[in-house]
């Protein structure tokens, strides 16, 4: 269960097409270029037959987003997310994925019903028809009474306008906790899977029917699913390939470490309301990775690449083994499949590490600057003063290493080319407040303080400016906030962005 009525945890829906893959040349000649092999993705090869496939134009670093719960689907040359903002709907629309991190955010939807504007958790959206179906969930400020609601846009567009269109609730439990929604779609039908009370778990895993997008058309049925803890089964999300369908679900508390996906399947043609359907795979399908400083993986969805030759999942996770909702941040990684069918999702990547874009995006050109001057294109860093460094930050790094200092007027300054620029770093309970500036102008104060210390914090986004030559000045101030013990700033990546 959420300890917390700022915390949100839940899944979201994907398709599975047929994926064939050819290596992707191009993206891997690039991160020779580059000299990224050390942290490429690996290329995957499929030995089936297929079409020549439009190569990805570069690679990317996540995170894609500062939030958790994320959303994700790629329609009419875009991607599309969302995640969990607590007092509004806001959806991030980029062309390419390595641009989601810098792309400007609409606020799609706000509401002024006292029972339902509190604590918006996990938006998604699907679309039927030529509309969208925004689903989600929200409080009157107390968790018990998160509930379930769906939207309806105005026009064939996934970032709306929308207007309010229901409350979701299955007769049998017209007046429970539900979170989570993500919808089953099977023989023309459309079911209504979600996280709320059952016999099982207080966020137990729950389906009904639906007669529409917006209409519980009968009782929902729980499913008595494993997930190594005892307290959740939620976020539940489908793939749909090999003649089964594929539902994977988060399990134990999301503010834990071993926060992680579950996974069930059943043939296409069986009916999702009988539970006995639904067979159990052991054991999580993904889970923590500490080696890579990955912890609490989960709340996740599936999109596809641009050319529909890739299955990707998109899910949050934190950089502290520390039990918090904290932190959490939007990250994506390829999967493929097993011999047997099943989806492949492997091990989380540490965050940072370099992968090519999916098949098709058009590619974005970001390149990283590391603190000590490494760079993966034009550019690097210049200290005045006395600066720390070392690897003591080890996965909580990019590359590991990292510089330090409290000494007020020491700089650290980032020479670039492009567009924009983000800097990311370790937030820590010694840190203090830095002034930031572009191109010498006026000075912007931001605290790297954090109440646990987290990793490959986004510190600071630029904003957008002319193509060409830039400076990014770091300058420690020597000053913290009364919660800080001290008034470190560290200095690991900035990401650069040309386009």
């Amino acid at each position: 269960m959420r300890a917390t009525p700022t915390s949100g945890a839940s899944g979201t829906f994907g398709r599975g097409p047929a994926s064939h893959r050819t290596v992707a040349v191009l993206a891997a000649l690039l991160a020779v270029l580059a000299g990224l092999l050390s942290v490429s993705a690996t290329a995957a090869a499929d030995t089936d037959a297929a079409p020549v496939r439009a190569a990805a134009a570069g690679t990317f670093r996540n995170p894609l987003n500062s939030g958790p719960d994320p959303f994700m689907t790629h329609w009419k040359g875009a991607y599309y997310l969302t995640t969990t903002q607590g007092d509004s709907i806001k959806m991030w629309r980029s062309p390419s994925l390595g641009t989601l991190l810098t792309a400007d955010p609409v606020t799609v939807w706000t509401d002024a019903d006292p029972s339902r504007n509190r604590n918006i958790w996990a938006p998604e959206f699907y679309r039927f028809g030529d509309r969208w179906y925004l689903y989600y969930t929200a409080d009157d400020g107390v968790d018990d009474h998160h509930r379930l609601y769906v939207l309806e846009s105005e026009r064939d567009d996934p970032a709306g306008p929308y207007h309010f269109k229901a409350k979701l609730a299955p007769p049998n439990h017209a007046d429970d906790f539900a979170i989570d929604a993500g919808i089953l779609q099977l023989g023309g039908r459309l079911y209504l899977a979600y996280s709320g009370i059952n016999q099982y778990q207080h966020n137990g895993l729950n389906i009904a029917p639906m007669s529409n997008p917006y209409t519980v058309s009968g009782d929902a049925v729980a499913i008595n699913a494993a997930g190594g803890c005892p307290e959740v089964r939620e976020g539940p999300e489908f793939l749909y390939r090999n003649s089964r369908v594929w539902m994977t679900y988060s399990t134990c508390d999301t503010g834990k470490p071993d926060y992680q996906v579950w996974m069930m399947s059943m043939p296409l043609n069986a009916d999702p309301l009988v539970p006995g359907n639904w067979q159990q795979h052991q054991g999580a399908v993904f889970s923590r990775a500490d080696d890579r400083g990955v912890f609490g993986p989960g709340h996740h969805a599936f999109f596809t690449s641009p050319d529909g030759s890739e299955d990707w999942i998109v899910y949050h996770a934190k950089t502290t083994s520390a039990y918090t909702y904290d932190n959490r941040t939007t990250r994506a990684q390829k999967f493929t499949w097993r011999a047997d069918g099943s989806p492949d999702f492997g091990r989380p990547l540490a965050m940072g590490a370099t992968q090519d874009l999916p098949s098709g995006d058009p590619g974005s050109s970001n390149y990283w600057i590391n603190d000590d001057g490494r760079s993966s294109g034009p550019g690097g860093v210049t200290y005045t003063g006395a600066w720390n460094s070392g690897t003591g930050c080890a996965t909580q790094c990019f590359w590991g290493d990292d510089h330090w200092s409290d000494r007020a007027g020491n700089t650290a300054t980032f020479s670039f080319t492009g567009t924009r620029v983000a800097l990311l770093s370790v937030k820590d309970t010694g840190n203090g407040y830095a002034a930031v500036s572009i191109d010498g102008g006026p000075e912007q104060r931001v605290d790297f303080h954090n109440s646990i210390r987290v990793g490959e914090a986004v510190q600071y986004v630029s904003p957008r400016l002319a193509n060409g030559s830039h400076t990014l000045r770091i300058r420690v101030t020597g000053e913290h906030g009364s919660q800080s013990g001290a008034s470190f700033v560290s200095i690991d990546r900035a990401e650069v962005y040309t386009n």
